[in-house]
């Protein structure tokens, strides 16, 4: 029986992510990822003559390819949840438009990635639907015209900035089958530490970070070792150190602690200064290191924790300060719960 735990839902009979899929743009074909990737796009435009309608394509490829490992068609997909950084989530709006499988947008900023995981794990748990779908992308040129200043300003990034990635994920669940194991899933509290720095999104996010893996934690009543990784969605080397201190300083040792926006990309080689974010980061990562590791049985058991920064271009203009979220998806390799 599925049971809820304080902002935990413990999974009885889990649901199986079965299929996932990646794509990615330019910068993420040259990272150490690169040979993991679904489809990569030589430039980050995908074909178009605009940012925020390329980021559509990378979208609908990346879908389409999933749903073609899957040999599944639209009109089998029961729900997608799934969506963007863009504004009212337009990225996702119109490739759903294209799709026409049944849809709920969400905005969980870089967190969509696990919010959707968790909401499709609890909608396929329940018997609601037998292909239940959860993705979300985010590309660079769209974003920061959005978020800070258009590319073609040249301001100087400091070294607290990450780089928004370029990139889609796509991840299909069923209540069985064979695949990784979702076995729970945590929903986060939004934590505002009063952070107010554009450019610094990993002090911003920490906190919901930190929040969210003690509820876990508590919840479960497991301990970081319990696992044999807990990834953060895009805290970068800055939140990643902050991660740290402040889970040392709550008792807990995350030694075995990885970071998306420290792997999707070569901090020291590819000038993205303190690493990835947006929400393609964690999801891009989801699907070409995570998933892959748990389905042959590398890893055992992982904690997938997307992080969201929540604020707008109009609240940052208006001086408020940024809150964060992160939502906690435990996942498990297909032998460990027989899922054969």
């Amino acid at each position: 029986m599925t049971v809820r735990k304080g902002d935990t839902v413990i999974f009885d009979t889990p649901p199986i992510i079965h299929t996932w899929a990646s794509a990615g743009g330019k910068k993420e074909a040259e990272g150490p990822l690169a040979d993991a990737f679904d489809l990569l796009f030589p430039d980050t435009s995908c074909g178009t003559s605009k940012w925020e309608q390329a980021e559509s394509i990378l979208q609908q490829k990346c879908l389409e390819r999933c749903l073609k490992k899957a040999n599944l068609d639209p009109d089998q997909i029961d729900l997608a949840f799934g969506g963007d950084l863009q504004a009212q989530c337009t990225a996702s709006n119109y490739t759903m438009r294209v799709l026409g499988s049944p849809y709920a947008g969400l905005y969980g900023a870089c967190s969509t990635m696990a919010e959707g995981l968790s909401l499709a794990a609890c909608f396929a748990a329940a018997g609601y639907g037998e292909q239940v779908l959860a993705f979300t992308s985010s590309h660079f040129c769209a974003a920061e015209r959005q978020f800070r200043t258009p590319l073609d300003y040249g301001g100087k990034r400091p070294p607290t900035a990450q780089w928004t990635a370029t990139a889609a994920g796509a991840c299909l669940l069923s209540p069985k089958s064979r695949g990784v194991a979702v076995h729970s899933v945590t929903f986060g509290r939004v934590q505002d530490y009063d952070v107010h720095d554009i450019n610094n999104m990993g002090a911003a996010m920490m906190p919901a970070a930190a929040s969210t893996l003690m509820h876990h934690f508590n919840d479960t009543g497991t301990m970081p070792d319990d696992y044999d990784a807990v990834f953060t969605g895009d805290l970068g080397e800055v939140g990643s150190e902050l991660l740290h201190r402040q889970m040392h300083a709550e008792g807990y040792d995350l030694a075995n602690h990885r970071d998306c926006g420290c792997l999707l990309y070569d901090v020291g080689r590819q000038h993205v200064q303190a690493g990835g974010s947006g929400a393609g980061c964690s999801a891009a990562v989801l699907c070409t290191y995570v998933l892959p590791r748990l389905a042959d049985g590398r890893w055992k058991r992982v904690l997938f924790l997307s992080t969201g920064a929540l604020m707008s271009q109009t609240t940052f203009l208006q001086g408020e300060s940024i809150p964060g979220i992160a939502h906690c998806v435990e996942l498990g390799c297909p032998e460990e719960e027989g899922n054969t």
